[in-house]
């Protein structure tokens, strides 16, 4: 089958919400990742330049299927440059398997030829055959070649009781306009230490769509004799992108009354029912000087004290396999999802591959 591949307008923003809400990612918890009330308001945050494919059956003119292609500056090996970043693929169920995916390859090369991007990032969520087998282990020669680079944590921490601040030599405050220059100075000066990490200007805190619905005042500062030793935000994007339960089955269909008690006893949210959203926030742009895991703790207990405070159920923290932060994170009560960050680049262009050197990965989870 031929399909009819374009670039989305605006024209297209409720047939892509309907999209995404029929085609729930199937598992014992299935959801829906949907963009409500505008599908390209969430586009933004993902970065200053993004192009959203889509594909249409001509015959009927049905939506078959979406991608989005992105472009924002990251840090690589410490110097700044645009990155491609490809995400939000969904096929539409009753037009997967039919020759979507090459069509879809030969018409992103097209646009790959602006030379916006050397090369792109991806992740695949771990487990998910599908997109793997395709695009990693059996792809055609014509398409793009995947590199494993490491895994991907998102750890949903179970927000439920105040966390203690202990003392130490370090003291934490709320962000402001005031201090956003010294917040940008801090995240440019650190951020490079780690591959991938974005390159934030104060631009991108006043007003931008990359930071829709953020505010400075929800950056938490660490600081040690009037000097920033870290920093994090809370971030919190129901107001465009929504996690919406479909359903439960298997183990977690059967022990979902006895996990949602479990929850209730140790004071955290029970589980939605199906139709209902997750109700959670990001911990978001976190950096830490030399990757200090007491200045890391600190940041993450007033976050998460924060979060539980606006009602949020869990508190989204995301960090790849090598770094250090993760087995800190890993202590408090959580559930882990498992993705794998590739770099991604045609054929004839493996330069890309080889670029990035034995820097610790960072990916903004709440810009993905």
């Amino acid at each position: 089958m031929e399909f009819a591949l374009s670039l989305a307008t605006p024209a297209d923003d409720a047939d892509i919400r309907r999209l995404l809400a029929a085609n729930p990612v199937a598992g014992n918890l299935s959801l829906t990742y949907e963009r409500e009330p505008n599908y390209f308001w969430g586009c933004g945050v993902m970065g200053q330049f993004d192009q959203i494919i889509i594909a249409r059956q001509p015959s009927s003119g049905a939506l078959a299927g979406v991608l989005s292609r992105s472009v924002r500056p990251m840090f690589v090996n410490g110097q700044v440059e645009p990155v491609g970043y490809l995400s939000q693929l969904r096929v539409d169920r009753r037009f997967q398997g039919l020759w979507l995916v090459p069509q879809g390859m030969r018409y992103l090369r097209q646009l790959h030829a602006d030379g916006r991007a050397p090369g792109y990032i991806a992740t695949i969520i771990e487990g998910g055959r599908q997109a793997t087998g395709i695009l990693v282990n059996r792809p055609r020669r014509q398409y793009l070649n995947f590199q494993p680079v490491c895994h991907l944590w998102t750890l949903a921490l179970i927000l439920r009781r105040r966390k203690s601040i202990p003392d130490s030599p370090w003291r934490l405050e709320r962000g402001s306009a005031a201090t956003l220059p010294e917040i940008i100075d801090f995240l440019q000066r650190h951020g490079p230490a780690k591959q991938f990490f974005p390159a934030y200007t104060a631009a991108d805190f006043t007003g931008s769509p990359q930071t829709r619905d953020f505010r400075v005042e929800d950056f938490v500062l660490a600081r040690r004799n009037g000097k920033l030793a870290g920093v994090m935000g809370l971030w919190d994007q129901s107001g465009f992108k929504q996690t919406v339960v479909q359903s439960y089955s298997g183990a977690m269909g059967r022990l979902r009354p006895l996990t949602n008690l479990g929850l209730r006893l140790i004071g955290g949210a029970p589980l939605p029912e199906p139709g209902q959203p997750l109700r959670y926030a990001f911990a978001a742009f976190t950096c830490v000087a030399d990757n200090d895991p007491a200045v890391f703790d600190l940041l993450l207990r007033q976050t998460y004290n924060l979060a539980g405070e606006r009602g949020f159920a869990h508190l989204m923290v995301g960090l790849t396999e090598p770094d250090p932060l993760l087995a800190v994170a890993r202590r408090w009560l959580h559930v882990p999802y498992k993705s794998r960050l590739y770099t991604v680049s045609w054929p004839d262009e493996p330069g890309w591959h080889q670029r990035p050197d034995d820097r610790t990965p960072y990916l903004e989870l709440a810009a993905m």
